[in-house]
C-alpha cells in the first residue's frame, strides 16, 4: 500500500525542486520572448537619451509631484512615449501605474464619439489609493495619446474643453510625429517638447550595451551600416538587430545580412538605372523600368521586383546618390530632389510605382543629358 502511494505521489505529484525548476525556466522563456525593443525601454526618466532639455524639465515636474499638460513631437523612435511611461512610474509606482494611466493609440479608435465618453469618463473619476513605498502619490491621473496627429479635428476640437474642466484631477499627455497637424488650441494648453533624432555616437553606446548583454557577435562595421539605415530611429535599429540575431542563429553578424533585413537596394540597381538615364534614349529607360527583357537589365528586374523592394526606399538612396553626384550643378540636383518629394508624396497616397518610376527617370535623365 505504501509502495502504491509512493508510486502514485511520484506520478501524481512533482516534487517542489522539479515545481521550482520548471517555474523558473517558464519565466526565463518569457524573459527570452520579450522583443528588445520592450526589454531595454528606459524605466525611468534619467535612462532616456539625448533628450536632456525634456528630462531636465521632467525631473523637476517629478520632484514637486506635479506635471502640466504635455505635447511631445518629434521623428518616430527618439524616446517620446517611452519618456512619459518612465515618467508615469516614477509618479505613480508599480502598483498605481496601471490604475492611474489611459493609454490611447492610433489603432483604437479615437473619434469624436471616444473622446466624449471614454476619455471624459475616465477624466472625471477621483483618484485613491496610496503608494506601498510611503511616497505621496499625486492627486491626479495620466491620459496619454499616442499618434494624436491622427485625430480628426472633431476629436481635437472635443478634447480641448475635457482638459479645460478635468485639469484637477487629469494631466494630458499628445504624442506625435507632426506638431502641424495638432489644432492651436490644443498645443495652447500644452507645454511643447521637440524630441531630436539620436546621434550616431548615442545609437552606437546603445546598441553595443545591448550586443554586450545579449552576447551578439558584431564588428564595426555592422554598427555602422545598422546606424545608417536605421536614420536616427533608436527603435527600428534595436529590431533590425534583434531579426539579425535570430536570423544567423548567433553567428556573426555581417553588413549584407543587416542590409537584406533593412530591404536596402544594392548599388548594382541604382547604377543601372542611372546608366540608363545617361543613355539618352527613353525606349531604353522604359525598358529598364518595365519590361527588363535587356541581359543587362534582368538584376534589376530580379532584384526589384521579384525581391520586394520598395519604392519608397529605391527614392531614398537615389536622393543620397543625386546629392553627392559632382557632374551635376545645384539648380540640377535642386529640380530632380523637387520631383522626388512630389514622387515621395504621390506613392505615399497610393499611386502607381510604375508610372512614378518613369517620369521621376525622366526628369533625373534630362538634367543628366544636360549636364553632358
Amino acid at each position: 500500500m505504501q509502495a502504491f502511494l509512493k508510486g502514485a505521489g511520484v506520478i501524481g505529484v512533482k516534487p517542489a525542486k522539479e515545481k521550482a525548476a520548471a517555474g523558473t525556466s517558464g519565466e526565463n522563456k518569457k524573459q527570452k520572448s520579450v522583443p528588445w525593443v520592450e526589454k531595454y525601454r528606459p524605466k525611468c526618466v534619467s535612462e532616456v537619451a539625448f533628450q536632456e532639455e525634456v528630462v531636465a524639465v521632467l525631473k523637476k515636474s517629478l520632484e514637486g509631484a506635479d506635471l502640466p499638460n504635455l505635447l511631445f513631437y518629434g521623428p518616430p523612435g527618439t524616446g517620446k512615449t517611452s519618456t512619459i511611461l518612465a515618467a508615469a512610474r516614477e509618479l505613480f509606482g508599480p502598483e498605481l501605474y496601471r490604475k492611474r494611466i489611459l493609454e490611447l493609440n492610433a489603432s483604437d479608435e479615437r473619434g469624436i464619439q471616444v473622446v466624449r465618453e471614454k476619455v471624459k469618463n475616465f477624466s472625471q473619476l477621483t483618484v485613491a489609493g496610496s503608494r506601498s513605498d510611503g511616497k505621496t502619490a499625486p492627486p491626479f491621473k495620466i491620459v496619454i495619446l499616442d499618434e494624436a496627429d491622427s485625430m480628426t479635428n472633431a476629436a481635437q476640437a472635443a478634447l480641448r474643453r475635457t482638459m479645460e474642466r478635468e485639469s484637477k484631477t487629469t494631466r494630458f499627455c499628445l504624442i506625435c510625429n507632426y506638431i502641424s497637424r495638432i489644432i492651436e488650441p490644443l498645443t495652447s494648453r500644452c507645454s511643447k517638447f521637440r524630441f531630436k533624432p539620436l546621434t550616431d555616437s548615442i545609437q552606437e553606446k546603445r546598441l553595443l550595451d545591448i550586443c554586450e548583454k545579449e552576447n551578439v557577435h558584431y564588428s564595426n562595421e555592422t554598427i555602422a551600416i545598422l546606424i545608417n539605415v536605421s536614420e536616427g530611429d533608436l527603435r527600428k535599429a534595436i529590431t533590425y538587430l534583434q531579426c539579425a540575431t535570430r536570423l544567423t542563429g548567433g553567428k556573426d553578424i555581417t553588413e549584407q545580412v543587416i542590409s537584406e533585413i533593412a530591404g536596402v537596394v544594392p548599388s548594382e540597381v541604382i547604377d543601372s538605372l542611372l546608366a540608363a538615364c545617361h543613355s539618352s534614349s527613353f525606349e531604353k529607360l522604359e525598358t529598364v523600368v518595365k519590361c527588363f527583357c535587356l541581359s543587362t537589365t534582368v538584376f534589376f528586374r530580379q532584384n526589384l521586383i521579384n525581391d520586394g523592394y520598395a519604392a519608397t526606399q529605391l527614392i531614398n538612396q537615389l536622393h543620397d546618390v543625386i546629392i553627392d553626384k559632382e557632374d551635376l550643378n545645384d539648380q540640377q540636383k535642386s529640380t530632380i530632389t523637387l520631383k522626388l518629394a512630389e514622387v515621395d508624396k504621390c506613392l505615399a497616397d497610393g499611386a502607381d510605382e510604375y508610372l512614378q518610376m518613369i517620369g521621376l527617370s525622366a526628369v533625373i535623365m534630362q538634367q543628366l543629358t544636360q549636364s553632358v
